[in-house]
Formats: structure tokens, sequence, C-alpha cells
């Protein structure tokens, strides 16, 4: 063999080798490695499961839809800000606790010492972004591991809700918020109704029921669902359009080499804790000025959901990898599937067999989906 024909033959392996790296992939190939894939999937299998069983309950009607709709919501307020730290390689399991102790923050103030409701509000969500700045700070410094400090806020924060609550009403439940806020424009802006004259003309025109004094069936959209729109939206712009999105997989990636070159990870992964427990401190506002009172056991095992939620959803127990989007239909599928039993009469122990499963199911499948992205075998 001549050297032109060396030549030509290196040329020909070479170009093959380009053709490989260069080649595209198929686009449900692509679509398959997204994070929430997992989670969308299940939405579709569990909306078509229960639009066999549950089609003829009133699941599926206007009321029905705003029940599930209303549950989901709640989970996404917390389920979102869990995932987005879990991107950050954080856990925070003090979530729920933050529930019941933002709630208590709230009513105490009121019912007791007078504060108007907006006093009382911002004094929560200040003492909530505290504590959230409390267990980041305490995790970075000292470098133990999110899970145990959280863990040690999750006891502490459950204990003093029980013991304030006792302290200044010797019950668990402390009531009379809704006579406390008088005439205050808060409780409607975190337990409100928004767009009622459109859900009236809906009714008139025959989109929903109307009830028998004339009233549309649905009244209007719970001020949760906003909330929760509104904050799953901030979540996801700033992880997938921001410089600090970046910062945060770069965190929850490999927090040395971020740092190494220049992410401020502390500070990062401080804000995130931050965002958390503002993200309850929403939470226990809406059930506060709804129900009109605070309780002990509100947010009971609620950290759980929404971590199981944004693993549904495709974020990794190792962090580094995940979606805000994912982890909405992570907490759409609890919410439908939640109110789905009720509608079909089984009974509501199996809704924690149903979280089990899709938990173990869930990780699993990120675990292959992580080996794919990572090469690993």
């Amino acid at each position: 063999m001549t050297s032109s024909d060396h030549a030509a033959q290196s040329e020909r392996i070479l170009q093959k080798a380009r053709d490989e790296r260069l080649k595209s992939q198929a686009r449900w190939r692509k679509f398959l490695q997204h994070p929430e894939f997992g989670a969308l999937a299940g939405v579709v299998l569990v909306f078509i499961f229960f639009g066999f069983t549950a089609g003829g309950t009133g699941m599926f009607g206007a009321d029905g839809i705003l029940n599930w709709t209303t549950v989901s919501a709640q989970l996404i307020l917390i389920a979102c800000a869990a995932a987005i730290l879990m991107i950050g390689g954080e856990f925070d399991l003090s979530v729920g606790s933050m529930i019941g102790f933002a709630g208590m923050m709230i009513a105490i103030p009121m019912v007791y010492f007078g504060w108007s409701a907006l006093a009382s509000t911002a004094f929560a969500f200040a003492g909530a972004l505290g504590v959230g700045f409390l267990n980041g700070w305490i995790t970075v410094r000292t470098r133990l591991p999110s899970f145990i400090v959280t863990l040690a806020s999750l006891y502490i924060l459950r204990g003093l809700t029980i013991a304030l609550s006792i302290v200044f009403s010797n019950r668990t439940i402390v009531s009379g918020v809704k006579e406390a806020a008088g005439d205050s424009f808060i409780p409607a802006l975190f337990s409100g109704i928004a767009f009622r004259p459109l859900f009236v003309w809906f009714s008139q025109v025959g989109v929903i029921d109307q009830l028998a004094d004339g009233s549309p069936a649905v009244q209007g959209v719970p001020a949760v669902i906003l909330w929760a729109l509104g904050l799953a939206l901030i979540a996801h712009v700033v992880l997938t359009r921001t410089r600090v999105g970046n910062w945060i997989f770069a965190a929850g990636g490999d927090a040395n080499a971020a740092r190494n070159v220049g992410v401020p990870v502390n500070r990062v992964k401080i804000s995130l804790f931050m965002f958390t427990t503002f993200c309850a401190t929403v939470y226990a506002a809406g059930q506060v000025f709804e129900f009109g009172s605070a309780a002990s056991d509100r947010g009971l095992l609620k950290e759980f959901e929404a971590i199981i939620a944004a693993v549904i959803g495709g974020c990794l127990l190792t962090g580094g990898y995940g979606s805000i989007v994912g982890a909405c239909f992570g907490a759409l599928i609890f919410g439908v599937v939640q109110m789905g039993i009720l509608f079909t009469g089984v009974p509501n122990d199996w809704f924690r067999v149903f979280l089990g499963a899709m938990l173990l199911t869930a990780v699993l499948f990120n675990n292959m989906i992580r080996r794919r992205v990572t090469g690993e075998r």
C-alpha cells in the first residue's frame, strides 16, 4: 500500500470519527433524558387511570378539578423549594415543622398581643428567613450533612410550636385569627379567591354549574394556586435562565470544583435554605388565614412529601440534576391521586402505599437516567 493510500485511509477513519461525534441524536432520545420525563409520564398514567375509575364521580367536574388542583398547589409551594435545594446538593427536613411554627408566629402576635395581620405576617416571614439562614450557615460552616442539621431543626421547631401554643392557649391550637385580622388585606392575599366575576360569567353561560342560590359552583381561583404558579415560575426562570441557576447546578454537582472557578457556593446554599423556609411560610399563611387558626400539627410529614415530589420530578439525591417543572408534575400526581382515592371510595391508607411505590420507582428511574447522563455502567 502506497503512502497516498495510507493517507486516504487515515482520512476516512478521521472523517468517520467526526461523523460519529457530530451525529444528531433523535428527538425522542433527547426528550427521554429530560429530568421531568418520568413525572410527565406518571401524570399521563394517573389521569388515564382515574379517567376510567373515577370518571363519573365528579372528579373531573369544575369543583372536583378545583379540589385536586388546590391540593397539588399546596404541595407545589414546598416541592419547588425542595427541588431547587436538592439540585444545589442539600436537603431540608424541617419544612413541615417550619409550616407549623410559622403559623404560630402569625397567630400568636395577632390574637394575644394585638398586632395587625400585616405586622404578624411580616414577623413570621422574617423569623422563617432567619431559621433558613441559620440552617444554611451551620451546614456550610461546619460541613455537617444538611440531613442532620435540618433533622435537628425539625424537632426544635415542632417542639417550640407545641410549647408556645400550650403556653398561650393551653391547647395545641390557637384560634381567633379571622376576628383579629379584621378588614386587613393580608387574609385575602394568602387565602382569598381571584377572578370571581369571570367565574360568575362562566356559570351564567353554562361552562360551570350553578348552586341553588344562583352562585357558581366554583367561586374563583384560590390564592394558593396563584402563589404556587408564581413561585414555581420564578424558581424555574432562575434555575434555567440566569447565572445563579448555573451556580446552583455547579454547587450541587461538585462544590469544591465550583469554588475553584469562583462560584459563591456558601451564599448560594444559604439562599436556597432561606427560599425553602420562605415557601413554607407562604404555605402556613394560606392555612392560617383560611381556617382562622394555627395548629401545632400543621405541616406534619410535609417535608417528606415535598422531597418525594422532587424525586418523582427527576431530582437526583446526589444533587446537581433536576427540574422545577418535574417537581410540579410530581406534586400534581400527589394531588390527583390523593383526591382520586377519595372520589373512588378507596381507603385512604392506600395513598401511603402509593407514595412509597412512587418513590422507589422514581429513584430507580432517576438512577438509570443518571447513569446515562454520566456515562456510568
